[in-house]
């Protein structure tokens, strides 16, 4: 995998990690180090659309499991990301980056509503495009999100940038034994209830045929190191185990 088979990406970043050392909120010194790896990918010749949970502000499913209302507490967890594509926007554009934020659910004051042509025309002139607010519906998650922008974007791969370097057969921070995987299928993914993105995000990337990328964002550089080969990473294909 380098960066030559690839003209579109989008990249999926868990709210969690705009959080720092923090246990909560945004870090902009963190954001701002996200969003120079950003724009170094989008200058290797990437066009580049983003998408960013809101775990580190509010998390939906956490809310209705407290006894908040589902539909409620997913729409809380929209909002949530709309700030985080803001915090990144800013971050953006104070590198240079001409940057635009599209949100499912509509505030004309501070983004564009979700239009695919209207973001298709900023990803041909070079503009980072994010978007925000999920699906703009209920009960759907931000890989739900991500997965569905990155087939109407045609883009060439998924990439998920999270907490470790991709996908394991148990969890790596609590079990030493761990095995990490280099490739896997999206069918083995589902069959095996790996915790790569819920399963509605794995089987729309498996329908549309885009690969899905996991990698540490955590390690400064990686996203360079994952597109050109170089780096730690999983990635999820049609190819059969």
């Amino acid at each position: 995998m380098a960066t030559g088979r690839y003209r579109r990406i989008l990249l999926k970043l868990s709210g969690e990690v705009l959080m720092g050392d923090q246990s909560f909120g945004i870090d902009p010194d963190t954001v701002a180090r996200v969003a120079a790896e950003v724009k170094a990918a989008k200058d290797s010749g990437l066009e580049l659309c983003l998408v960013i949970g809101g775990g580190n502000i509010f998390r939906g499913m956490a809310g209705a499991a407290k006894g908040m209302d589902r539909a409620q507490a997913d729409y809380m967890g929209m909002l949530a990301t709309v700030m985080n594509a803001l915090a990144m926007q800013n971050a953006l554009e104070q590198l240079g980056v001409q940057t635009r934020v599209q949100s499912a659910i509509e505030m004309d004051k501070v983004c564009e509503p979700v239009i695919r042509r209207r973001a298709e025309r900023h990803l041909e002139k070079g503009r980072v495009v994010i978007f925000a607010a999920g699906v703009g519906a209920p009960y759907f998650t931000t890989d739900s999100g991500a997965a569905l922008r990155a087939a109407e974007m045609k883009c060439d791969a998924l990439l998920k940038g999270t907490s470790v370097d991709g996908v394991y057969d148990a969890d790596p921070k609590k079990v030493v034994t761990a095995k990490r995987y280099e490739t896997l299928s999206y069918d083995r993914v589902l069959s095996d209830n790996l915790k790569v993105m819920d399963a509605s995000a794995v089987a729309l990337c498996r329908d549309n045929d885009i690969p899905i990328v996991v990698f540490s964002i955590r390690e400064q550089g990686n996203i360079l190191k994952v597109l050109d080969g170089s780096g730690t990473f999983t990635v999820v294909t049609q190819e059969k185990d």
